[in-house]
């Protein structure tokens, strides 16, 4: 579990096929000083399991599943990406519950400067507006980020220059792809909601209680 706040930019160093899968190695030597082999770390939004570690990098191989359901797939040497390490129970939870499972792939829309901040909106399928609400948490590419206004196929966030300067998105242009894990806790009503709609309300207690 991670808490969408970015400890760390790191860099790709290298990129190998292994079968389906994409072996890659990250630069990142600030967060290393704990970090081991079968940890979990979350890569710009999704969660992975490192394999390798070296003085100044860790290696994670993403399985096929994984890149098809998020921008792993289209990484370059040299690109960056957001990096945090696992949650401690003991932690502050700055951010809200991030799992690293990516629901979609969303894309940069529009970018507005304002006082003081900038208005970032994001396309994403439609599907997936229904787990966003207003002044509620969204995790973009690994990022904690509250949801400014819901609209027909996308969100807008309010981004402060710190966020910009000490994570990816300030790289990003219009059109970029980006990770998309919507709030945790939307998912477990609309599963609660859904069950207890499809269950049938007649039943034998039922039925004894009308005088069948």
């Amino acid at each position: 579990m991670f808490t969408g706040i970015i400890e760390e930019i790191g860099k790709i160093e290298k990129i190998s096929q292994q079968g389906h899968n994409l072996k890659l190695r990250v630069k990142a030597p600030k967060i290393l000083n704990d970090l081991k082999v079968g940890d979990s770390i979350n890569i710009s939004g999704a969660c992975q399991t490192v394999i390798a570690t070296d003085e100044h990098s860790f290696t994670v191989e993403a399985v096929e599943e994984t890149l098809r359901k998020t921008n792993l797939a289209q990484l370059k040497i040299d690109d960056l990406v957001n990096l945090e390490r696992p949650l401690r129970l003991s932690d502050r939870l700055g951010g809200h519950l991030v799992t690293g499972h990516i629901d979609c792939v969303g894309k940069i829309k529009s970018a507005v400067k304002k006082e003081g901040s900038f208005l970032y909106e994001f396309e994403l399928p439609e599907k997936y507006l229904a787990y966003l609400v207003e002044k509620g948490s969204v995790a973009v590419d690994g990022i904690s980020l509250t949801v400014v206004e819901v609209k027909e196929n996308s969100f807008t966030v309010a981004i402060i220059p710190f966020t910009l300067e000490n994570t990816t998105l300030g790289t990003k242009k219009i059109g970029d792809l980006i990770n998309i894990e919507t709030d945790l806790i939307g998912k477990y009503v609309e599963r609660i909601l859904t069950a207890k709609k499809d269950k049938s309300m007649i039943t034998e207690e039922w039925l004894k209680e009308k005088g069948w």
